[in-house]
């Protein structure tokens, strides 16, 4: 097998294809169409809207819909009502989750495109084409590939690889402000759909990678001034400072890449923070917080009420970015008000959201270097999967984790997790590195390896959260990369690498519809979405993201699967 090195993490190739275009261009505005205005009511109650408001559908991160007409009945009648074609210099990851508001659908690309359509017809209403210098996608990792946007009022929000804000008029696509973060190409990247609260924008970096050092930020929707910033690496004079070796805390890594949730009862922001910096736990004795965490945090401020990490002092990029989904659960006889969280490290997480506690945490792939949790909650690790420099371990799941970021879907109904789920381990071998800005800091070598008396590599797996076990599962030879998306309809929509969006029975597992072979793999998360009294389900395809970088023998198997991204929008026959 062929082994990586710190180098596979430069995307260097993918950085040549720049392909940018100028400016913005406008298509044919649809007049007679006027845009709802997206508040801060109405994003609360998300849930119950027609649309998909924001990237999980709603604050709660559930990715559950409560529309019904296409449901366990119908669903094997579902056909392609429109599609759109995206250029073909795009030949990266197309990871974006389609938000739809009224009849106004937005999807980003690679690269920080934006496009509008008319989410019923697919007639395009605009797009916005940034101009992106080699600098943006120097330190990408991994990919250079954008989740989505955020709607605010009257305007659609997106975080670049440029460290820039936009502010994009929703009907013309019309530059309102842009405010940058960062600068390019010294290991800070955005990635993420940012999240609109009230009166804020708030966003996480990227660049774990390079030892960037983390933040969370806040920004006031008019005009894009910085209301808040939150380290997620404290200095050493701060608290909890002491958890990292003097000096190491500036270039410590522990990214925010993925969007958080939000509980707008308790006003409390959730947000997830990645590995530390280097890879190599050796060079940085101690806790590492909050790498590998949960923050449970102030809105308005930034000000942190409680933490959890998932993992401590990481040697195997075990990123604790994954969603924090809001659920109710019943476990052992006690009603609680949690958070349940499929980690890198293997494990399903079921978490008291107001105290931050742990309830459960139980294996939902093999798991060998975080073997449990003591009943306070400390993840218990094996010091034998620790390398060091000149030497090798093996251990599961792999660095791309038992489930990466890749959307679960929660039906509160049925008290169902939907979790799309690798099984992969891997070899870590040490080796010294020092910190230079721009470039990789890991300190470790890698392979991926299958994980023993797996099936495959993909599983799609229904888990009751009540008791942390697992109902049902689908396998696959190929990773199973898509998000999951579920509705009342008792569907659990999600794609796989081999090109088809399947529809599974919530219930059973079953496959109850899988589309015609589609021009690419998925690794998107699709949403669901009501205009006229029709039910749409409406998905990106497009292959890319980590997996054909870095991901050894899983690349090998999907070698062949197509690039180039098109977005497919389905729907009942009428009549």
């Amino acid at each position: 097998m062929k082994r990586y090195s710190i180098l596979a993490l430069t995307c260097g190739p993918l950085a040549t294809s720049i392909g940018v275009i100028v400016g913005l261009t406008a298509g044919t505005a649809v007049a007679a169409d006027p845009y709802p205005p997206v508040t801060y009511e109405r994003l609360t109650k998300a849930q119950n809207d027609p649309g998909w408001l924001t990237y999980y559908r709603s604050y709660d991160g559930q990715s559950h819909s409560p529309l019904k007409q296409i449901d366990t009945s119908n669903a094997a009648d579902l056909k392609q009502v429109w599609s759109y074609k995206f250029p073909a210099e795009l030949q990266q990851g197309f990871e974006a989750t389609p938000i739809v508001n009224g009849r106004y659908l937005f999807v980003t690309t690679p690269k920080d495109n934006v496009y509008a359509f008319d989410a019923a017809t697919g007639k395009q209403r605009w797009k916005y084409e940034p101009k992106l210098d080699a600098e943006s996608f120097k330190t990408a990792c991994c990919d250079v590939i954008n989740r989505g946007v955020a709607l605010y009022g009257k305007r659609v929000y997106i975080a670049m690889l440029s460290g820039d804000i936009a502010a994009l008029d929703a009907e013309t696509g019309a530059v309102a402000w842009k405010k940058q973060m960062f600068e390019p190409g010294i290991g800070y990247a955005f990635s993420l759909a940012p999240l609109a609260l009230d009166d804020a924008i708030v966003v996480g970096s990227a660049g774990g990678e390079y030892g960037a050092r983390g933040f969370i930020a806040a920004l006031n929707p008019d005009d894009g001034a910085v209301l808040w910033k939150r380290f997620t690496v404290p200095t050493a004079t701060e608290k909890y400072g002491d958890t990292w070796p003097k000096g190491m805390q500036e270039h410590g890594g522990a990214p925010a890449w993925l969007t958080g949730t939000y509980d707008a009862v308790s006003k409390t922001l959730y947000w997830g923070v990645g590995n530390p910096g280097p890879w190599l736990a050796d060079l940085r004795p101690g806790d590492n917080l909050y790498s590998d965490s949960l923050l449970a945090m102030d809105p308005k401020t930034g000000d942190l009420r409680w933490h959890y990490q998932y993992t401590r002092h990481d040697s195997w990029d075990y990123d604790g970015v994954n969603t924090p989904v809001l659920a109710k659960i019943t476990y052992e006889n006690k009603d609680y008000d949690a958070i349940v969280h499929a980690d890198r490290n293997g494990y399903f997480h079921a978490i008291d959201r107001t105290t931050g506690k742990l309830i459960y945490a139980k294996p939902f792939v093999t798991a060998t270097s975080v073997k449990g949790y003591t009943p306070e909650g400390a993840p218990i690790q094996d010091d034998a999967k620790y390398p060091k420099v000149g030497s090798t371990i093996d251990t599961c799941p792999s660095f791309l984790g038992g489930k990466n970021w890749w959307s679960m879907s929660y039906d509160p109904d049925k008290h169902l997790a939907f979790v799309p789920s690798l099984h992969a381990c891997m070899s870590l071998s040490g080796k010294a590195v020092n910190f230079m800005e721009g470039l990789p800091y890991l300190g470790e070598g890698f392979e991926i390896k299958p994980e023993p008396g797996s099936k495959g590599y993909g599983e799609l797996q229904a888990i009751d959260v009540n008791t942390g076990k697992k109902v049902w599962s689908h396998w696959t030879k190929l990773p199973w990369n898509g998000g999951v998306t579920t509705t009342a309809g008792g569907l659990a929509f999600s794609g796989s690498l081999d090109g088809h969006l399947y529809a599974f029975d919530e219930t059973t597992g079953k496959v109850l519809w899988q589309s015609p072979k589609l021009a690419s793999g998925i690794i998107a998360q699709p949403s669901v979405y009501e205009i006229d009294g029709q039910e749409y389900v409406a998905v990106l395809t497009g292959y890319g993201g980590a997996n054909p970088i870095w991901g050894g023998p899983m690349a090998k198997a999907a070698e062949k699967v197509a690039r180039g991204g098109t977005l497919y929008v389905f729907a009942l026959k009428r009549g």
